[in-house]
């Protein structure tokens, strides 16, 4: 805050659901003047400037989406300096005079929000995002902040590089996010599992990634055809399609959304309870960004990883085919690409603390245990106790690193699986390895099992796939080293994560607030459905009304005044006015349903529609 009102330039990287907006936010409401935020997407700008407006923040926006009308009101309020901030795509902020025409109505402070996509070495990188520094040399008095939920020290330094950020301040807060419970799955039937993760959440919202539409489309019909309430979203669709589905789902109509990843960077909806990946994503910075989009609030949400080695060679096959059409500059990022998976796939497939891995890899310190050991963090598939070691790991890595060795490091993990469980195949015996002394050797294991094993040892680099369409396994010197007795290696059984992960807890439960009393669960669930009726109403998404904490705390404490209403975290002065009565009716019709003789448990859920409507103000 200081940083801001003093005027300096900073570089600001907080992770989702750290309150990163408000760290821009709160200062331009008391710095005199306009400040203007840079935003990739307009639904990334309408939730915040619908969030701002439903707090008496005099804030707009303007895009490409809107008419004549609505942007030549927004430019009347800009010249009569009424505004806070107003939010632009850097499309707009580059248009000629655009910027001058700012500076002149009052411009205080240029934030850049999304900032990661300024850098080559950021996850979304977007040319236009380049020629904001360029800006610089117009205004040079003019301070430049840049935000990020994601970026390791290479991308904040290339931020502040490409910005011409002068001395920033650098604010990185922790990357951690406790309430996140991590668990990865190698992919063995992507319904069932995905599945099983929907259905310990019943009743809350998730969103399931795929990498391609046609993944989209199917999933999305099969988990339809189960009884989710779902929709798809993806690039193919036309852009109302897209739009429907997004508002059905920010208006809680549907629980799941399946999507790819041009869905989720505009969604603010802070109650996503899941977030499933049902394919490997392409580096750490996606996998940290789209599966933080759960749990935004605060409260408990699980992200569950479904990989498969077939991703991995998929998005290799990708980025060469890629970099080979491109040239130039394509082909020499190629590298940093390869690499950048390679990690996520040694992520997917090794057995190191989620969490840990995530803080390390952006440049943080993992906290150690009172005796100096990395601490537990107790909220991931390994810490868990979810992955069993495998019972003589040693030996099954030396007998799977061996067999790559006989058939002369020539062959992909799939056919050496085929030689270790002694499968007849016409294959096997014209190349004469049925007469190998590694065939046969792990024949009592499946095949699920083996190619786990297999993508463990790539993961921990002991075995090297080839680059190309024939992705061959030779063996590094480490593996080298594992073959020979000379280092150790510890492998795991495949999780059984559908049987052991803990079922959700219900919201109500997950919003009490410590040692206070617990909320009631049917009043929780009838001022959900009076959050739906009042969003309706004003044409917002629920989650803009009122957050799950907040509710979760009025079902708890069942405040009967508008002076208690105030004490109830997320309900300011305006919102009491404007939304108390109807709460406090809800609440009163509640606890007179509950006094009536034989009023059965979870019988007054929903409310009467009286309660849905505000009543007439006293006088």
């Amino acid at each position: 805050m200081s940083v801001a009102l003093e005027g300096r330039d900073a570089l600001v990287v907080l992770a989702t659901g750290g309150g990163k907006s408000l760290c821009y936010q709160a200062p331009a409401l008391l710095r005199p003047g306009l400040t203007a935020v840079v935003s990739p997407l307009i639904s990334l700008m309408k939730d915040q400037v619908d969030a701002l407006a439903g707090n008496g923040v005099p804030a707009a926006m303007l895009t490409s989406a809107q008419d004549s009308d609505e942007k030549r009101a927004v430019f009347a309020r800009l010249a009569a300096r009424e505004l806070k901030l107003l939010f632009v795509a850097p499309e707009r902020l580059l248009l000629p005079g655009f910027f001058e025409e700012l500076i002149e109505r009052g411009l205080a402070c240029l934030v850049v929000d999304e900032a990661h996509c300024i850098s080559h070495w950021g996850h979304d990188f977007r040319p236009e995002y380049r020629q904001i520094g360029a800006l610089r040399e117009r205004a040079p008095a003019l301070p430049v902040q840049a935000f990020t939920a994601t970026a390791t020290p290479r991308v904040a330094a290339d931020i502040a590089l490409q910005l011409g950020l002068r001395e920033p301040a650098l604010l990185v807060g922790s990357c951690d996010r406790p309430n996140l419970t991590y668990r990865f799955l190698p992919r063995s039937d992507a319904l069932e599992q995905t599945l099983a993760v929907v259905r310990r959440h019943p009743g809350q919202a998730g969103i399931v990634y795929c990498i391609r539409r046609k993944d989209v489309e199917k999933l999305a019909r099969d988990l339809a055809a189960a009884g989710v309430t779902c929709l798809s979203y993806h690039a193919g669709l036309e852009a109302e399609v897209r739009k429907r589905h997004q508002e059905r789902f920010q208006r809680e109509e549907v629980q799941v959304m399946v999507a790819t990843v041009a869905f989720g960077m505009g969604i603010d909806r802070s109650d996503v309870r899941f977030v499933v990946h049902a394919a490997l994503p392409k580096g750490i910075e996606q996998f940290s960004q789209e599966s933080g989009r759960a749990g935004r609030d605060g409260l408990p949400a699980e992200c569950v990883l479904i990989y498969s080695g077939a991703d991995y060679h998929g998005w290799r096959s990708l980025m060469e085919h890629s970099a080979q059409e491109a040239g130039g500059g394509e082909q020499a990022d190629l590298a940093g690409q390869l690499e950048r998976l390679s990690r996520m796939w040694g992520f997917a497939s090794g057995a190191t603390c989620r969490h840990r891995f995530l803080v390390e890899h952006f440049g943080q310190q993992w906290p150690p245990d009172e005796d100096g050991a990395p601490r537990n963090c107790g909220a991931c598939d390994v810490c868990l106790g979810e992955l069993a070691p495998l019972p003589e790991s040693q030996v099954v890595a030396q007998k799977i690193l061996s067999c790559v060795v006989r058939c002369e490091q020539r062959y992909g993990g799939a056919y050496i699986a085929d030689v270790l469980r002694g499968k007849d195949s016409e294959r096997l015996r014209r190349a004469g390895h049925d007469a190998l002394t590694t065939f046969g050797l792990l024949a009592r294991h499946s095949a699920r099992e083996v190619r786990h094993w297999i993508d463990q040892l790539v993961g921990l680099g002991h075995l090297r796939a080839a680059s190309g369409p024939y992705p061959t396994l030779s063996l590094s010197h480490s593996g080298v080293e594992v073959l020979r007795g000379e280092r150790a290696i510890t492998l795991f059984a495949l999780p059984a994560v559908a049987r052991s992960a803990r079922r959700g807890a219900s919201l109500a439960a997950l919003a009490a607030q410590p040692g206070g009393p617990a909320p009631d669960e049917d009043l929780f669930e009838r001022l959900r459905a009076l959050r739906r009726r009042l969003a309706a109403q004003r044409s917002v998404p629920p989650y803009l009304i009122f957050g799950d904490r907040t509710l979760g705390e009025l079902a708890a404490r069942q405040p009967a005044s508008e002076a208690e209403l105030l004490t109830i975290k997320g309900i300011g002065e305006k919102k009491a006015q404007d939304l108390g009565p109807a709460i406090l009716v809800a609440i009163r019709e509640h606890q007179a349903a509950r006094s009536r003789p034989g009023a059965a448990a979870g019988g007054a859920q929903e409310s009467g529609p009286q309660s849905g409507q505000l009543p007439p103000r006293p006088g």
